[in-house]
């Protein structure tokens, strides 16, 4: 029998995937359709396709999505296989069914195009982070993050996307303008989908190099609630042992910790991080 939590946590990733491929849509169909800028990905691709033959923008993406799907199957298993192709029947049915339905911006054409970044990044963000993709272009991307695991996602796509909003803006628009527009929304959808896949748990991490690690330590603790570890490191010019305060926490944290410093252990030095991601008791979850 299948466990309560688990049939909400399975009921939980399908509503995200769903919502996920609506904003897609939405970018796709309702902003970068009437606006008539190139597009990016696989959804790109059927784009010209739509514009040159009048074929509707979600059928050709599943088609065009099979033999992609097929050639990187080994690349990510069974499981993100299925995933990804019913988020893929989903998305399409979404593109053809459903959008067309709502109203199409047909107004300034920035703003379409940040409107388009915006949710398209927004909506395969929340599909990735549910272990799940739209397939095609996706795909390439996933199996190229398996072995080159160093890159982002968003840096990946964002190579891969420039290479089809130039083939649309020449095959299709031809117009300089509406080629801006397309880099525009996919550097925004790159920027985006980063964000929503590691910017949700993101923070600060602070390393303080002080005399009195334990009152520092204390005074962060009282100020943000948040517990520190201890590191021992040596100073290469004076050879002697210097403690750390190591503390990961949010960037408001942070920087109240910064301002308390300041006035209260003026001789600390304070080295401030970004931190992608943070997981653990007291932040996200493993």
């Amino acid at each position: 029998m299948r466990h309560p939590k688990n049939s909400k946590k399975i009921f939980a990733d399908l509503a995200l995937e769903a919502a996920g491929a609506m904003l897609a849509a939405l970018g796709i169909v309702n902003f970068a359709v009437p606006a008539g800028f190139p597009m990016v990905g696989i959804s790109g691709i059927s784009l010209i396709f739509h514009r040159l033959f009048g074929t509707p923008v979600g059928a050709v993406t599943l088609l065009l999505n099979l033999p992609i799907a097929v050639f990187c199957f080994r690349f990510l298993g069974r499981g993100f296989f299925l995933r990804s192709l019913r988020t893929l029947l989903l998305a399409s049915f979404l593109m053809d069914g459903v959008a067309p339905l709502l109203p199409l911006y047909r107004g300034d054409k920035i703003l379409a195009a940040l409107c388009a970044g915006v949710l398209t990044g927004l909506g395969y963000g929340l599909i990735y982070a549910r272990g799940s993709s739209t397939g095609g272009a996706d795909f390439i991307v996933l199996s190229i993050k398996k072995l080159r695991p160093h890159l982002s996602l968003g840096k990946i796509t964002f190579l891969m996307d420039l290479l089809v909003v130039s083939a649309g803006a020449l095959l299709v628009s031809r117009s300089l303008d509406r080629l801006i527009c397309g880099i525009l929304v996919s550097f925004l959808l790159s920027r985006v989908m980063d964000k929503v896949l590691s910017g949700v748990s993101a923070g600060k991490l602070g390393l303080i190099i002080t005399e009195q690690p334990r009152a520092v330590a204390e005074k962060i603790d009282a100020l943000i609630g948040r517990g520190c570890t201890f590191l021992k490191a040596e100073g290469s010019y004076s050879r002697r042992e210097k403690p750390i305060v190591l503390c990961a926490c949010s960037s408001r944290q942070m920087f109240r910790i910064r301002d308390v410093l300041k006035e209260t252990e003026p001789s600390a030095f304070v080295i401030i991080l970004d931190s992608n991601e943070v997981v653990g008791k007291g932040f996200s979850g493993r």
